[in-house]
């Protein structure tokens, strides 16, 4: 039988605001666990002056991205860690400075913080061992200032040590960037995929030249970000003292000419035999290095895998200037030489602006996608033929570019 006696008021007034009040409480929590608990970052700048392959916006990128972190995106000075090679004050962006350093912001951070790496510099790749499956076929790198390259499986291995719930993004102004996480899920970019439909991304002609007028700075001299082999093999030759040096032997010569500074990912079980073959002198110092790097490779439980959808690689995020087949430009306006630029990092650095700008309370909404379809479009306005690409998985993939806090 229905009861016809009626609810108290106050008694329903109070649960209708109760049950509010919870759901105010999980739509909270759900944008807590959005917000950043700390934020950190490194930023890398090589301009190789003095050499054949010197750049001149690089070091300005990582001056503007700076400042971009701290005005737009609540980083504090403090915790930005900067590498650049035109100022000894400053720590160098050797190899084995700039792993240390991105080693030591990942293994710092804790669940729910936002890490941030942008690199701009000359990118390299190398073709894969018959035996090793790639996604793109090569292997990307970035180029340090001394030429101890870094590959695109060690920055698999910096996301390998995210701390759950914590993210990290990285930038990579340089060329041949496209899959410079290694397996990462290729969200924008032609790469990996080989059927891409091109109506869904920013169409730029590929007959474009390299020297533009751009508005009232006059004409700008593009440079690409670009290091042929050849050019890295010249360099370690000069380094070794040794003319005996060829293109198929460049990993063995790394090791050579860097030794136990060498990225750890240069000595993999596919290139011991590279390295045996080498003939240096003192060979236990040899064996020895490569026996205790075998090991460690063969305890990192998963790292040789090629997986890339662990719990604490869905956090990882590549903003690429390139394809992997790509140069990025180097962009130098001819009457201000000083103002030079990388065009990735121009374009991100002008998007944040716009953004912070059109704002009603100055925080940035702008999601990975957004960022890197925006760069192309803008990228392609000027003139520039260099596709922008996006890695990661799908859940971050419109998540925000730097959670803003």
């Amino acid at each position: 039988m229905k009861s016809n006696r009626k609810q108290n008021p106050l008694k329903q007034h109070f649960l209708i605001c109760s049950r509010k009040g919870n759901r105010e409480r999980r739509e909270d929590k759900g944008k807590e666990e959005l917000m950043a608990k700390k934020k950190a970052a490194v930023l890398i700048g090589c301009n190789y002056p003095g050499s054949k392959m010197e750049l001149k916006g690089c070091v300005n990128d990582v001056h503007r991205m700076r400042r971009s972190l701290v005005d737009f995106l609540g980083f504090n000075d403090s915790d930005i860690t900067v590498l650049i090679d035109t100022d000894d004050s400053h720590i160098q962006p050797t190899g084995v400075n700039i792993r240390r350093a991105i080693n030591r912001l990942v293994r710092s951070a804790n669940p729910g913080d936002e890490l941030f790496v942008h690199y701009s510099g000359h990118g390299a790749r190398l073709p894969v061992e018959p035996e090793e499956d790639d996604s793109t076929g090569y292997h990307e790198c970035i180029v340090p200032t001394d030429m101890n390259l870094i590959l695109d499986e060690d920055f698999r291995d910096f996301a390998d040590k995210l701390p759950a719930g914590c993210r990290i993004t990285f930038v990579a102004d340089s060329c041949n960037s496209g899959g410079l996480l290694e397996n990462a899920k290729e969200q924008i970019g032609e790469s990996t995929n080989k059927n891409i439909t091109h109506s869904e991304f920013v169409d730029v002609p590929d007959n474009v030249q390299l020297h533009r007028r751009a508005g009232e700075e006059g004409d700008i001299q593009f440079t690409g970000r670009a290091l042929p082999v050849a050019s890295i093999l010249e360099h370690l030759k000069q380094r070794a003292g040794t003319e005996q040096i060829y293109q198929r032997s460049i990993r063995s010569i790394l090791i050579e000419v860097f030794g136990e500074a060498v990225s750890p990912r240069m000595l993999t079980k596919s290139f011991k035999q590279h390295w045996r073959e080498i003939s240096i002198g003192g060979g236990r110092k040899e064996e020895k290095v490569i026996r205790e790097t075998g090991e460690a490779k063969q305890n990192k439980k998963g790292s040789l895998s090629g997986d890339f959808s662990g719990p604490t690689r869905r956090k990882a995020i590549l903003i690429s200037a390139c394809q992997s087949d790509q140069n990025a430009a180097d962009a130098k306006p001819v009457l201000r030489p000083e103002g030079a630029f990388g065009a990735l990092s121009n374009a991100v650095q002008s998007i944040l602006v716009e953004r912070q700008r059109s704002s009603g309370d100055g925080k940035i909404a702008v999601s990975n996608r957004e960022m890197v379809m925006m760069a192309r479009e803008i990228l392609a306005k000027q003139g520039f033929t260099q596709r922008p690409g996006l890695y990661c998985s799908d859940e971050v993939a419109d998540e925000p570019f730097i959670v803003f806090s």
